[in-house]
């Protein structure tokens, strides 16, 4: 048995490399000589305890074989975005042992096209003002919005485009009345500058965003395209690019929009408000909404 050191802090014992002499799982042929086994190798650290010993509960990577608690380990740290050199570090173990394990998990991912994972979501605070909703769960309901109104929301949501860099979109809502107003992205960042484009993209409201789950993203974007259509308004041309980032809607939205569910409309600096108004009465009626203008009415010619 030979010691080794791997790190500060962190030591192993191990037969890594030795030649596999017997069948594998039973196999009755003998694996050739020139087959490396991961057969031993217990080490201790301060964050990653694996003892890898048993060939039944091992997969075979490319001449090398892995332990399932192993595998298992290297998916966690790849979703964390560490980088090879990053991982073998994290786990005492040489490169040339991880590299194979990471290649697997690579074809794995391929294979399944799966949806990157979410590394972030974000909503300003005030998303539920004037709103229904049936039952809040884990949605966010912070007691202090800041002193703003309600009626606009933005969204943000990042997910894991490679190690080390995120893929990020946009989403800017009037819940009120016209649904999706904006949208941005998909936006390619590494993952050190997603802090600071946060910071960027919620500028313009009076509290800081607050963490979300995905669903609730998914159910306020969707939820106010649908409600904007039945009104007459369709949502931004740019939503359909930003739109994997959040997926499709099962089912009906579990929120009511409009102003206590009534159509709100508050006039935006870059609307055709004498339009907007139009098509409000033309679709709900004269006095089945509301609206707030920023300059008088006679100036807009809706008559």
């Amino acid at each position: 048995m030979r010691s080794a050191t791997a790190g500060r802090g962190s030591t192993h014992s191990a037969t890594a490399f030795a030649p596999c002499l017997s069948a594998h799982s039973g196999d009755e042929t003998n694996v050739a000589n020139s087959a490396r086994v991961f057969s031993t190798w217990d080490f201790t650290r301060t964050d990653v305890s694996i003892s890898i010993h048993h060939p039944k509960l091992c997969k075979w990577y490319e001449g090398f074989m892995i332990d399932a608690q192993l595998l298992e380990r290297v998916r966690q740290l790849r979703r964390e975005g560490r980088s090879p050199k990053e991982i073998a570090r994290a786990l005492g173990l040489p490169p040339a042992m991880v590299s194979p394990v990471i290649r697997q998990i690579a074809r794995e991912i391929s294979t399944e096209a799966t949806v990157p994972s979410v590394v972030g979501c974000w909503i300003s605070p005030g998303w539920h003002i004037g709103l229904g909703v049936e039952e809040f769960g884990d949605w966010p309901v912070p007691d202090d919005c800041g002193p703003g109104r309600g009626g606009i929301v933005g969204a943000l949501v990042a997910r894991r485009d490679r190690p080390g860099r995120v893929s990020v979109c946009g989403y800017l809502v009037d819940t009120w009345c016209l649904g999706v107003k904006n949208a941005l992205g998909p936006r390619l960042m590494n993952d050190r500058r997603l802090p600071e484009f946060r910071e960027s993209f919620f500028a313009a409201f009076d509290a800081d965003p607050v963490q979300a789950p995905i669903e609730l993203v998914r159910h306020l974007v969707w939820g106010t395209v649908e409600y904007a259509h039945e009104l007459g308004f369709e949502p931004h041309h740019d939503l359909w690019a930003a739109a994997g980032h959040i997926e499709p809607l099962q089912g009906p939205s579990a929120i009511r929009f409009g102003k206590d569910e009534k159509p709100f409309y508050v006039e935006g600096p870059y609307d055709d408000a004498a339009r907007n108004l139009r098509t409000l009465e033309r679709l709900v009626g004269k006095d089945n909404f509301s609206f707030e203008m920023s300059v008088p009415l006679a100036l807009l010619d809706i008559a």
